[in-house]
């Protein structure tokens, strides 16, 4: 790429995040932290904007069965997502530095601590739970039950942020734990594990305190830093409690069976959970928010489940019933009224989190 049109890229997408961060703190649009005018980049046509996230959807529920067969072929649940967050965070982290160092500052030891937080409770413990979920359960199934975290978000915000929120939360909590019975229904051939139901259940509530969390977060910080030093929070938690000198490294060139297919080294699929898995459907959905606001954007994420069990049912074979087919959408249905529970402007400050999207 010409040193010209990369030095542009990177001076609108400066412009774009100094523009946010003024909105804000409610300062004129254009004025930058620094005291500079920003010049304000156009939002993407709405088209765009739709593709970005419909991508960013498709990546994330394909991650979920490339992530399966890494597993099965030997990478635990911790050590996968632990090289997943060191990863990840290399590559957000060197993109900061490139869009502005400055914008990894901190205001206070405050919002130190809540970036803390947010990377171990809502972005390393997520992880783990979702990989501990899908190594026992259905990828599908496994994801149904995490989806369920904008109900929990919407019931959180009624019960003890006392904000207002629509009556039909209630309809939404009504689907979600209807169609969870049938997806949970054990007949002939089907048992699903109860500890992979419970990690996908803690899976959920760890979500829903990264929506609440970041939610606060973002209304004072630009998105790209904000998942860099989270990224990075969750990448040293992990280190801290696996040292990289006690990685199984030659577990990376393990042979990973592909159903009807390549049989690549394991670091193949390593790379590809870090950066097709993680870091581009994260950017991508950033794009996607910023041309069509965080409730359209999480109202189209929700291809992620569907995509998600076609991807598992194609490569790994796991189908479901008719009647958990049933339940599924019944829980989808559910999420759609949760989604839109919460009395909010599409485009209120810090609502930049697409509360339907699992990291």
């Amino acid at each position: 790429m010409p040193l010209r049109v990369l030095h542009h890229d990177v001076e609108r997408a400066t412009a774009f995040f100094d523009t946010r961060l003024c909105v804000d703190a409610g300062r004129p649009v254009g004025t930058r932290t620094d005291g500079y005018r920003a010049r304000v980049p156009p939002r993407l046509p709405a088209p765009l904007g739709v593709l970005a996230v419909v991508v960013g959807a498709l990546l994330f529920a394909v991650n979920g069965t490339v992530s399966k067969l890494a597993m099965e072929a030997g990478l635990t649940p911790t050590r996968l997502v632990e090289i997943r967050c060191v990863g990840s965070a290399v590559v957000l982290v060197a993109a900061v530095l490139v869009v502005g160092a400055r914008r990894l500052r901190l205001r206070d030891r405050r919002e130190l601590v809540s970036l803390a937080v947010l990377g171990v409770v809502g972005v390393a413990l997520v992880q783990w739970c979702y990989l501990s979920a899908i190594a026992r359960l259905p990828v599908g199934i496994a994801l149904l039950i995490e989806y369920t975290a904008p109900l929990l978000v919407a019931l959180w915000a009624r019960f003890v942020l006392r904000e207002d929120v629509h009556p039909r939360v209630w309809w939404a909590l009504a689907a979600c734990l209807g169609g969870l019975t049938l997806v949970a229904q054990v007949g002939e051939g089907v048992v699903l594990d109860v500890v992979g139901v419970l990690f996908a259940c803690a899976a959920a509530v760890s979500l829903a305190a990264y929506y609440l969390l970041g939610d606060r977060l973002l209304s004072t910080r630009d998105p790209l830093s904000t998942h860099a030093w989270t990224m990075a929070f969750a990448a040293l938690f992990w280190v801290v409690l696996q040292p990289v000198w006690t990685y199984p490294y030659g577990t990376l060139s393990v042979p990973v069976a592909v159903p009807d297919g390549p049989t690549p080294p394991m670091w193949v699929m390593v790379a590809w959970i870090v950066v097709l898995g993680t870091v581009v459907p994260y950017l991508l959905f950033l794009v996607g928010i910023r041309s069509l606001g965080p409730a359209r954007a999480g109202l189209l994420g929700m291809v992620e489940p569907v995509a998600a069990s076609a991807a598992a049912w194609v490569v790994l074979d796991e189908a479901m019933t008719a009647v958990q087919l049933v339940g599924g959408v019944v829980v989808l249905g559910g999420v759609v009224l949760a989604e839109t529970a919460r009395r909010r402007p599409v485009d209120a400050p810090g609502a930049t989190l697409p509360e339907g999207v699992a990291p």
